[in-house]
């Protein structure tokens, strides 16, 4: 065909798979994409392989398996003081962007606005655009990532539909406090605008601080749906397993299209997940798992013309490059790949018409070998 009208024409392929591309291409050392490079729990590939072996292969049912949403309702309502009923409030997704944009999908029409915060997670745009919503960006400024709640009053209008958080927040590393879930609480009362929080780092949070899930507070619970990520939380991000939640009448709207989106994810990996979380130690190890990671490739790159302010959550660090030099961050990270054979992600990708503030964001969830031999080619630049 030759003439097709594009819903999405503004958008190729992400700089994640372009700097992956080059990362093999060039034998880099990959911190770009965001994924480990060590090996899953082993105790977990055996409960999926006897899942299978079981018989478990066929349909899981359509909102997931229930044991799993049970658990999943008692870890959420544990942590966070909620009341989530596994039943009603709880779908097992194909990882968290299957669910974001499932989400979407079944509240966003034609010019609602989506109030997102830059630099954002590279799956909302397109997805607020494929169903004719109006993006309504606000961008966050460096080093902190902190949020202006005078603006985003500004922002809010009879036409704003849903307001998208991340916290802990990809790119930046930053989290959201229990005063910014405050404001943010009082400025959507009385409202029906919806809040989509995505929480899919929310066991990898340091320095003895705490996710302020949406679930904790009762004004935004009543309106969230909370996205979160077994690939992020267990190592296993090519498993595309992850779960949303919200209240019943929310969710009813997102099952009705869940089930003619996937119907329904992994069932094998379900028994799987649903066994493995029996343990809490499979996640409440995580702060001190990952922090040590961040702590290590810091104190590595310290001495580097880098600066950085050290990563709150996630695992990824942000590594400000101006003293080295003036080129664009784009530039500049396809530069380090091919002359350097280090790849990362450049931020401006991220922000609000691309702003470039000359950083670079490093993925530290890797073996310790891996960020000794990215920091010694980063000191070294």
């Amino acid at each position: 065909m030759k003439n097709i009208n594009s819903k999405l024409p503004e958008v190729s392929t992400t700089i994640f798979t372009v700097m992956s591309t080059l990362a093999n291409t060039y034998g880099a050392i990959n911190l770009s994409q965001g994924f480990p490079n060590f090996e899953t729990d082993k105790g977990l590939i055996d409960l999926v392989t006897l899942a299978m072996k079981k018989g478990h292969n066929q349909y899981a049912p359509m909102p997931g398996l229930l044991s799993l949403r049970e658990i999943i309702a008692q870890k959420t309502n544990t942590l966070y003081q909620s009341n989530y009923n596994p039943n009603t409030e709880v779908t097992i997704t194909s990882g968290a962007t299957q669910a974001i944009f499932t989400i979407i999908s079944a509240f966003i029409r034609p010019n609602d606005e989506v109030i997102i915060f830059k630099p954002a997670y590279d799956s909302y745009e397109p997805s607020i655009e494929l169903f004719g919503g109006t993006i309504v960006p606000i961008q966050l400024s460096m080093p902190d990532f902190t949020i202006d709640w005078q603006e985003v009053a500004t922002k809010i209008t009879s036409k704003t539909k849903m307001v998208i958080i991340n916290s802990p927040h990809n790119p930046s590393g930053s989290i959201l406090s229990k005063e910014d879930m405050l404001q943010l609480e009082k400025l959507l009362e009385g409202t029906d605008i919806i809040l989509l929080s995505d929480e899919v780092y929310e066991h990898i949070i340091f320095d003895g601080l705490a996710h302020q899930s949406a679930a904790k507070f009762p004004g935004l619970a009543e309106r969230s749906f909370i996205t979160a990520s077994f690939g992020k939380t267990f190592h296993t991000t090519g498993w595309k397993m992850g779960y949303c939640l919200a209240p019943r009448e929310l969710m009813a709207e997102f099952r009705k299209v869940h089930q003619f989106n996937v119907f329904c994810s992994s069932h094998p990996m379900q028994y799987a997940l649903a066994e493995y979380l029996k343990n809490a130690d499979t996640y409440l190890s995580l702060p001190n798992f990952y922090q040590e990671k961040r702590d290590l490739f810091l104190s590595l790159v310290k001495d580097s013309r880098f600066s950085f302010t050290p990563a709150s959550g996630t695992y990824f660090q942000l590594l400000k490059y101006s003293a080295i030099t003036d080129e664009g961050d784009v530039a500049f990270a396809e530069r380090l790949t091919k002359e350097h054979n280090i790849a990362s992600i450049p931020v401006s990708i991220f922000n609000l018409n691309q702003q470039d503030d000359k950083v670079l964001r490093f993925c530290f969830a890797k073996t310790e070998d891996t960020l000794k031999r990215a920091a010694e080619v980063l000191c070294k630049i």
